[in-house]
């Protein structure tokens, strides 16, 4: 299909989104999604392979999976999130009525639904228990369906939390109850990306977003481009935000000093001096699921 179609280039590229499924020694791509890319490609709809269970109704059960989870559900979701595999039994005669009904049952949808598929047995290091698999997520396409679903459920998640200690911490200058505060926060959360600097990022700037701050991101500031800026405008406060990822818990100090001295050096609080009585700079540092936050 793809030399009819003049695509044979794309074919590595094609195959990282579409293919990866798992039926015994069969491996298959998913044929609804290469029939439509080639269709769309063949009109000039699309260059470049994308999502096409994206807006189907079917993602409503990733959200519903994620709703439902609990410690033991993310810390598994975020194994499958960073390429890894799980071992679960999987209850093949299952319908949606029983779907919440156990967390076996939860993972049986993902797989029968095609979320997730088996691992190859010629991959397996390890013997399975009895009638359990080892899933994975199969590919491109299913792994950005599972950030943007998580990402859209940390913006709502974080709109129902209880920020109100958090927001008070930064606008007082106390570092240390907003080191425990943003601890606390993303301990609820479910990381990606192998707790990627985006995805610190990305949480930081979610925090804050739909609680009535102005909140501006990368954006260029003094000599440079601060990380986060939080914006108070009725009450005349501003915050900065530098963020650095540690190696290691023991590094968190040093992440925290390197993103004040940045503050200090690229001058990102200049702009805010004629516009703000209170200009707060923090560098905060994150390892995991811990943070440490500085004030200048």
């Amino acid at each position: 299909m793809l030399k009819d179609a003049g695509l044979e280039s794309q074919s590595a590229e094609i195959k990282a989104w579409y293919d990866g499924y798992h039926f015994g020694d069969a491996d298959i791509y998913c044929p609804w999604d290469v029939i439509s890319y080639l269709r769309d490609f063949q009109y000039g709809v699309a260059q470049k392979p994308k999502s096409y269970w994206k807006n189907t109704s079917d993602n409503a059960i990733i959200r519903s999976f994620i709703d439902y989870a609990g410690d033991n559900i993310t810390t598994k979701l975020e194994t499958l999130m960073a390429g890894g595999s799980i071992v679960q039994h999987i209850e093949e005669n299952l319908t949606y009525d029983y779907l919440h009904s156990s967390e076996e049952n939860l993972w049986s949808v993902l797989y029968l639904t095609g979320y997730l598929t088996k691992v190859r047995d010629k991959d397996l290091t390890d013997s399975l228990p009895d009638g359990c698999s080892a899933l994975m997520i199969p590919n491109a396409e299913i792994q950005e369906i599972f950030e943007t679903t998580v990402s859209k459920w940390f913006d709502d998640s974080a709109k129902a939390w209880n920020r109100s200690p958090l927001f008070d911490a930064v606008w007082s200058g106390n570092s240390e109850a907003l080191t425990k505060e943003m601890t606390k926060l993303l301990r609820m959360t479910i990381s990606y990306h192998d707790y990627r600097e985006d995805f610190y990022h990305a949480f930081l700037a979610g925090i804050f977003t739909g609680a009535g701050y102005v909140v501006e991101s990368n954006k260029e500031h003094g000599e440079g481009r601060s990380d986060v800026i939080v914006k108070d405008i009725r009450n005349g406060h501003v915050a900065i935000f530098e963020a650095k990822y540690a190696k290691t818990l023991d590094a968190l100090p040093d992440a925290c000093d390197t993103a004040i001295q940045q503050i200090n050096d690229r001058m990102y609080a200049a702009d805010f001096r004629d516009d703000y009585d209170d200009i707060l700079c923090y560098g905060i540092a994150f390892f995991k699921k811990r943070c440490m936050v500085r004030k200048k």
